[in-house]
């Protein structure tokens, strides 16, 4: 399968869990993003390598990545090649004296070594066809590499999605990725094709 390459696009606070957040990948060459929950450690790891800060002690990434590099291990790519029931698998693609190990991972480590390493993040077609979202305007996407932190908005849903119509659906889909809001826009998606009998 050939691999899709991605950057990151941002980070959001997550508006329905408490102390999560949203990491959006976009795809290199084309409008999809791919939005992700992750923990609010793993988005400070990402956000604090990004921003270019350095904590006063290291992080557990940090350690990581200077215990491989003690041991001459070099991370290659990070892909992300599977989703099983709304869970992201990742794996890092090791080397060392040219061999080459693969290492299966949470996705938010992965993508917190990723920037760390200054590798490559990658996956397939089959996961960007079933979770990323199109984003019809370009030139509203941040631009890649840059760790946005966005703040929950204080209006609530009036209705859960379970009681709107497709039509009505579709029509918040479109408002979500207008106001990047990705979390959300996942959730409309998923219903949306759980209705229409599109399995992920």
């Amino acid at each position: 399968m050939d691999k899709i390459g991605l950057d990151i696009v941002g980070l959001s606070y997550s508006q329905t869990q408490s102390g999560a957040y949203a990491l959006v990948l976009g795809e290199q060459e084309g409008k999809r993003r791919l939005p992700i929950i992750i923990g609010g450690f793993e988005a400070q790891a990402i956000a604090i390598e990004l921003e270019d800060m350095t904590p006063s002690r290291p992080l557990t990434h940090d350690l990581f990545k200077s215990f491989a590099e003690s041991f001459d291990i070099t991370i290659d790519e990070v892909i992300i090649y599977n989703l099983m029931e709304g869970i992201f698998h990742a794996k890092l693609i090791c080397n060392r004296d040219g061999k080459q190990i693969e290492i299966d991972t949470r996705t938010s480590d992965a993508v917190a070594l990723a920037v760390r390493f200054k590798c490559p993040i990658s996956t397939y077609e089959f996961i960007l066809k079933d979770a990323g979202i199109v984003l019809e305007d370009e030139d509203s996407a941040e631009s890649p590499k840059k760790a946005v932190i966005k703040k929950p908005s204080s209006k609530k849903e009036k209705k859960g999605i379970d009681s709107l119509k497709i039509s009505e659906l579709k029509e918040k889909l479109q408002k979500a990725i207008d106001t990047e809001d990705y979390e959300q826009a996942g959730k409309l998606r998923d219903e949306i094709n759980r209705r229409s009998g599109t399995s992920n």
